[in-house]
């Protein structure tokens, strides 16, 4: 499912894998970049390939002919399948690349998503399948084929392991360890990922400590991304990433400068952040079409990611009122000491990310 158009080739996104097995073989096709895992580079917690100490070379090999790439992925493989873990029972399974194909070199600003199938022969034991893969190669979703909208899918993190996969039949995952999943996954998009969303809300934080004001603009701005977050998972909503993240950033530049000159909660602030939240509500539909929603618990799924996006929120504003708003809050310094000098950072940072994400 698509809903937005793909990120920017620095940006890190998981792999998709789609397994299928049968009674000798099992059979992964992977779809993703393979210059980040060719070129050794370390995707464990990393969302921008500008930061790694290899991106140089990733940069360079994504430059590669598909011939050219081919080559230096089957030199690399050795090291590269020792880093997956394919089970059959107790039994470690050897992977082997059956094919690999490497679209032509085009707009090197966008990601290139190669396609490796892997191939394994299983023992004559019955036993299930499980997949995984080493931290370093970041995060990949997992897909058991031909179960319908019901069988197996899972993102994989932190070298995890998939759930066994039979032989016969298929792996079936609840709709209530779904739910939690997602719940989960939504939350991580806030804390510790969502540094834009968490600077957005905390740009809301610093505007008033008075509780209605501050109710007022959650409230704006949770229906809002509610919003467009079912559209866009919905595909009735589609906008290019391209225009989407930098309005995010000037989102926060714009509650932060809001901030320092100061102001009521009115109708226009209330559709101001309205607004902002319709855009953050995109931003959030880009992180599903990442993870991938599964098809048979799709409302499920979208209900439990959007639990989640508001319980990091809550978690943020909470963390904010523990932290300053109550030993400081009723200081006549409050707002000249804190208030302001934190809205000119949040501003600063925003202002920075809008450029980045415009210009660069």
């Amino acid at each position: 499912m698509t809903l937005v158009t793909p990120a920017a080739a620095h940006e890190v996104r998981p792999a998709i894998t789609d397994v299928t097995v049968g009674e000798t073989t099992v059979e992964i096709i992977l779809r993703a970049p393979l210059e980040p895992i060719i070129a050794g580079m370390d995707l464990a917690g990393l969302e921008d390939t500008n930061l790694s100490p290899l991106s140089d070379r990733y940069d360079a090999l994504r430059a590669e002919d598909p011939v050219a790439l081919e080559a230096a992925l089957r030199a690399a493989w050795p090291g590269i399948a020792a880093r997956i873990t394919l089970l059959a029972g107790d039994t470690r399974l050897e992977p082997q690349i059956a094919s690999i194909t490497v679209p032509e070199v085009g707009d090197i600003d966008l990601p290139r998503d190669s396609e490796l199938t892997i191939t394994a022969t299983l023992p004559d034991d019955g036993t299930p399948v499980q997949l995984g893969w080493d931290a370093s190669f970041g995060s990949v979703i997992v897909r058991q084929m031909g179960g319908g909208a019901d069988a197996y899918t899972a993102i994989l993190a932190g070298g995890e392991l998939s759930a066994a996969l039979p032989r016969e039949g298929f792996a079936t995952e609840g709709a209530l360890p779904v739910f939690g999943r997602f719940i989960i996954s939504g939350f991580e998009h806030i804390i510790p990922k969502g540094l834009d969303h968490i600077l957005f809300v905390l740009g809301l934080f610093f505007f008033s400590l008075r509780m209605w004001p501050l109710l007022g603009q959650i409230t704006a701005f949770t229906l809002a991304h509610t919003i467009t977050l079912a559209l866009a998972s919905l595909q009735i909503v589609s906008i290019p990433a391209s225009i989407v993240e930098p309005l995010i950033a000037a989102s926060i530049v714009y509650v932060a400068v809001e901030n320092i000159f100061g102001g009521k909660v009115g109708p226009l602030r209330i559709a101001v952040v309205f607004g902002f939240g319709l855009l953050h509500g995109l931003g959030f539909a880009s992180v599903l079409s990442d993870v991938g929603l599964p098809e048979g618990r799709f409302l499920v799924a979208l209900v439990g990611f959007n639990i989640g996006v508001e319980l990091g929120q809550l978690a943020v504003i909470a963390l904010a009122f523990v932290l300053l708003a109550l030993p400081f809050g009723r200081q006549p310094w409050y707002r000249a000491a804190i208030a302001i000098p934190a809205s000119c950072a949040i501003a600063g940072v925003g202002a920075w990310w809008t450029f980045e994400r415009v210009f660069l």
